[in-house]
């Protein structure tokens, strides 16, 4: 868990490679090209991953760290989808997310093998064993057509089945936010799945407005604008509860991650904090959204706020975001109620978080 931890905010340097460049391969607008170049962004910060988990294991395991990044480079390789694609771009934009998943799998299992076989063979004929084994085993699902990133897609797949319901917007919270807590983006990992069919009901109440009927969907796209306030994990709230943080280099993060909070990026705090694989503020991260998915979901059913009609980017500060998607005021109070309950939830762990970041740092001169 702490080489994952040490991993991921250096693979992230991968994704931000991946998104200028192919941005500025793609043709349209910037939002055109931001669109169009997202996904296919992580396939970058993923082949990054693979190479820098293998390296942090490798240490921690006393694996020789080149032998484990090419045994894990190689595997990774050859587990892309190459028959689905037709060009890099399309490759990459096939991995995306999901690559995230391949990658973190290949780097534990190649240097858990690695470590294994040298235990039970010694070094020398361990390690042959083992690099072979690793190897044969992707070598032979790309012989057999099996894609590792398309079975991840399929397994999410049901997913879109579960419609406009209070269950199926507390399972797509909770399924995202537990992503997220693992280091996986789930925003981008369920957006193949989810986007295309909340953006059909999203549509469908654009449409019924336009002809005067009532707007028959509650979860829509815009609907997750209430539940995620700040990003993944309502984290808006968080980053003003550490705004008074004593500890300067988490009131320093606090700071830095304020402006992009509020037009809800907070990948900066997700892997700066960090919040990835953190058990103290995992916690309300998970709980939080749960909450106030219910209330927002009630809220509009008992019709104390209008329905989502228009889909509004996330880019969209708060509360703006909210009256936008619904043209109602009373939005602007559900999203401010939201947030308050968020500043509840979090404040207990925030002050947990504190005291543990505070004795670390008096541990050395207490020593």
């Amino acid at each position: 868990m702490l080489a994952i931890q040490r991993a991921l905010p250096i693979s992230f340097v991968g994704f931000g490679i991946g998104l200028v460049a192919f941005m500025l391969s793609a043709p349209g607008s910037l939002q055109a090209r931001f669109q169009h170049s997202f996904a296919a962004s992580f396939a970058v910060m993923s082949t990054l991953l693979v190479v820098v988990l293998a390296l942090e294991l490798a240490a921690r395991r006393s694996v020789p760290r080149a032998l484990a990044v090419a045994v894990a480079t190689i595997a990774f390789a050859l587990s892309l989808p190459y028959r689905s694609a037709t060009s890099p771009y399309a490759l990459a934009r096939t991995v995306g997310p999901s690559g995230l998943f391949l990658a973190l799998g290949i780097a534990l299992f190649t240097v858990a093998a690695l470590a294994f076989a040298r235990r039970v063979a010694g070094a020398r004929v361990g390690y042959s064993l083992a690099s072979v084994l690793v190897v044969a085993v992707a070598a032979l699902l790309l012989a057999a057509g099996v894609s590792l990133t398309g079975a991840l897609t399929a397994a999410l797949a049901p997913l879109g089945d579960l419609g406009d319901s209070l269950t199926a917007l507390l399972v797509i919270t909770f399924v995202e936010t537990a992503l997220w807590l693992v280091g996986i983006h789930g925003p981008a990992v369920l957006a193949a799945v989810l986007f295309p069919v909340y953006m059909s009901l999203q549509a469908q109440n654009t449409d019924a407005l336009s002809h005067g009927t009532p707007l028959p969907h509650i979860v829509t796209v815009s609907t997750f604008l209430f539940v995620f306030p700040g990003g993944a994990g309502a984290t808006f709230p968080l980053v003003l509860l550490l705004l008074r943080s004593k500890v300067k280099r988490v009131r320093a993060i606090a700071f830095a991650t304020i402006l992009p909070a509020v037009v809800g990026v907070n990948e900066p705090l997700m892997f700066g904090l960090p919040i990835v694989l953190n058990p103290t503020l995992g916690i309300p991260f998970v709980v939080a959204p749960l909450v106030l998915a219910i209330v927002t979901w009630e809220a509009m059913h008992l019709h104390l706020v209008a329905y989502p009609a228009y889909w509004i980017p996330y880019t969209v500060p708060l509360p703006i975001n909210g009256f936008l998607a619904t043209r109602d005021w009373r939005a602007v109070v559900l999203m401010i109620v939201d947030i308050a309950l968020s500043l509840a939830i979090y404040a207990p762990f925030v002050a947990a978080y504190e005291r543990q970041q505070l004795a670390r740092a008096s541990a050395p001169d207490a020593a």
